[in-house]
């Protein structure tokens, strides 16, 4: 079996330095000089991003949900702003077989609670049949709002994996920010927390120490090389990261009565 970092009977080559507590208090405050920077360079971008322009999309599209078609003004909930994920789609696929990328993201957006607070919504929208959404969402046992957006245009529907954000203006909509790739991140607290650890996310294209490898391995199927991105967004029954045919995206071990399923049905690209 494919070692895994958790294992104890592993023993990761490359670990820091020991040094003394003063010693390590020195470096430490010498790192925050940098991490304050960056934090207010983040500011900044934030700044930028509140200064954009923003275009106007059609608020009476509809899109499909549990109690059917309704507008997409409806996801507003009568607050001005709504932040959506744009959760991609493998047509026809069973559980398994979803998009293990938008999962990492969305079940770190299960709660809304703070946004709401704050007078955002939150809705995920996929290109899936409502057919297919709602019982994959009940297995995964998601309560944030799904909405199927399938054969609309963008940026409501079209490519899905982004995260956008929109403003609503009485009946009117208007879409005010757009990411996707690296751009989800912030959806994604388990990858904040990864980047204060020594090993950090594990994967190969990140700058570490000398001596210190990527941790990331598989035991069957892509990434199989090691060290890749999302490398554990795919887990074996056992924990074990793997993206072989009886692998699920990681989450989907917790749901009850889950078992081992023989292929991921997919069939095409994902949308």
């Amino acid at each position: 079996m494919t070692s895994t970092p958790d294992d104890p009977a592993t023993e990761l080559p490359g670990a820091p330095p020991v040094v003394d507590l003063a010693t390590w208090q020195a470096a430490r405050d010498e790192l925050l000089v940098r991490e304050k920077a960056h934090t207010r360079q983040g500011d900044a971008l934030a700044a930028a991003r509140r200064r954009l322009p923003m275009t106007e999309v059609d608020a009476t599209v509809e899109v499909v949900g549990p109690e059917g078609p309704v507008p997409f003004l409806d996801l507003f909930q009568g607050r001005r702003e709504l932040v959506v994920y744009q959760h991609m789609w493998y047509d026809g696929a069973p559980h398994q077989g979803q998009c293990e990328g938008c999962t990492d993201a969305v079940w770190h957006m299960r709660d809304a609670v703070y946004l709401n607070a704050r007078g955002v919504s939150f809705a995920v929208l996929t290109t899936g049949s409502w057919d297919e959404v709602a019982a994959y969402t009940a297995f995964m046992g998601y309560t944030q709002p799904w909405y199927s957006v399938r054969g609309l245009d963008a940026p409501i529907g079209g490519a899905m994996g982004h995260l956008a954000c929109f403003l609503r203006d009485g009946g009117r909509a208007f879409l005010t920010y757009s990411t996707i790739g690296r751009g989800i991140e912030p959806a994604n607290g388990s990858f904040g927390l990864l980047d204060l650890t020594p090993y950090g996310r594990g994967e190969a294209w990140e700058d570490r120490p000398e001596g210190r490898p990527a941790i990331g391995s598989v035991r069957e199927g892509y990434p199989g090389e090691g060290g890749q991105p999302c490398w554990y967004w795919r887990t074996d029954a056992d924990g074990t990261a793997s993206w072989g045919g009886a692998s699920r995206p990681t989450p989907q071990w917790t749901r009850p009565g889950v078992t081992p399923e023989k292929t991921l049905g997919r069939s095409g690209d994902c949308s």
